[in-house]
């Protein structure tokens, strides 16, 4: 079957980069699970030598994944953490980085525990302000690296702003696309050069799965990724990818029910006494809801709550029934989590407490049930 050119998003999702089994027509692209390959004569061969360095099921999602972020070649990785690693690793010696402030605790403690041990640098800002990204940038910065919106604050980043004022310094602007989706927004189409997502979220979008991956659509990074995911070898193995493929059939699908959700649960806990103040994209009253309304197609599946103390944090995830108290998000099913203690604990409380993570939040990441449901769970969990 041949995908045309002008398909949209989720005919992409469904089709892109796979074909049914030539040996048997299976239309669902098979678990290719082995080391090696036979060669036909020495120096000839398949295209696959060793599976470290070549996967059937690998190439597939890497090309779906590809086509649904509207790049021009992806790699998939053992982690999201290996992704952003495989990232980091184009950078030299004395490179800086710009990252924004509210960034997620495992990319915080990768860059400020071990990549500063190779003398890379990093500024930490809110990089919703433009005013202080443009601040933020040396002659030595490299990378802009953005998550939008942030976990779990809920802040935006203008990413076409982003990238002209990257390009402008001659660096690359990255996004970690994981708490939106590709099917809630397109760094590429806003001028990204790369893009990450913990393929673990959204994209496998089951709660089975860890992985990550990277998109990219410049020449130099293409063939850099290229040789560090054979040469560092933190491969995704052929069942995960499998897994991924599986999800990225649904995504479309998943997403404007997550959207659906999300945006319901926003306005039953903003109009909710015990309540202080809900972070969704979605409501009016956030701050930067016009430009989620420019550059997303939906606000998503995750928000954050604020109720007063951490008693009453702990009070709310200890009491839920429906939903899951459990880190991890983008699956079918719903989860809350309390990020100070969960999250984001290796973030320094002090750093916590400038991006405005305080210890009486909580996030939500929504699942696909009936959002009725959820909400009388929620409103049973805020009654005590």
């Amino acid at each position: 079957m041949t995908l045309p050119s002008s398909a949209r998003f989720s005919t992409i999702c469904i089709h892109a980069g796979q074909q049914p089994d030539p040996t048997t027509g299976a239309i669902i692209t098979p678990i290719y699970q082995t080391s090696t390959y036979v060669q036909d004569e020495l120096g000839r061969h398949k295209g696959y030598e060793y599976a470290r360095t070549q996967n059937p099921t690998r190439a597939a999602l890497e090309q779906n994944i590809a086509a649904i972020e509207g790049g021009r070649a992806a790699y998939a990785f053992a982690s999201g953490m290996s992704a952003i690693g495989a990232i980091t690793s184009m950078l030299k010696a004395g490179d800086h980085v710009v990252v924004t402030d509210n960034t997620y605790g495992g990319t915080f403690r990768l860059f400020d525990k071990v990549l500063t041990r190779y003398n890379l640098s990093f500024s930490y800002v809110d990089t919703s302000r433009l005013e202080l990204v443009e601040q933020a940038m040396r002659p030595e910065t490299r990378m802009l690296f953005v998550e939008t919106p942030t976990n779990p604050v809920m802040r935006l980043t203008d990413m076409a702003r982003a990238a002209e004022i990257a390009h402008r310094h001659h660096a690359w602007l990255v996004v970690d696309n994981t708490f939106a989706s590709p099917s809630v927004q397109r760094p590429i189409e806003f001028g990204a050069d790369l893009v990450i997502h913990s393929t673990t979220k959204y994209l496998n979008g089951h709660s089975d799965s860890v992985g990550g991956i990277v998109v990219a659509v410049q020449d130099e990074h293409i063939e850099w990724l290229k040789f560090i995911q054979n040469a560092a070898g933190a491969i995704l193995s052929p069942f995960d990818s499998w897994l991924v493929l599986r999800g990225t059939k649904t995504l479309a699908l998943r997403m404007a029910q997550h959207n659906a959700n999300g945006l319901a649960l926003a306005e039953f806990l903003a109009s909710h006494p015990a309540v202080k103040h809900v972070l969704y994209p979605g409501l009016p009253t956030h701050p930067q809801h016009e430009l989620a309304k420019r550059q997303m197609r939906g606000f998503g599946g995750m928000l954050s709550f604020d109720v007063g103390t951490f008693e009453n944090a702990r009070r709310v995830c200890n009491r839920v029934r429906l939903m899951a108290l459990a880190e991890s998000l983008g699956g079918v099913e719903t989860l809350v989590c309390h990020p100070a203690s969960m999250t984001h604990a290796s973030v320094p409380p002090e750093r916590r407490r400038e991006i405005g993570l305080t210890d009486s939040m909580v996030r939500i990441s929504t699942g696909v049930e009936d959002p009725a449901d959820l909400i009388d769970d929620l409103r049973q969990a805020l009654e005590a």
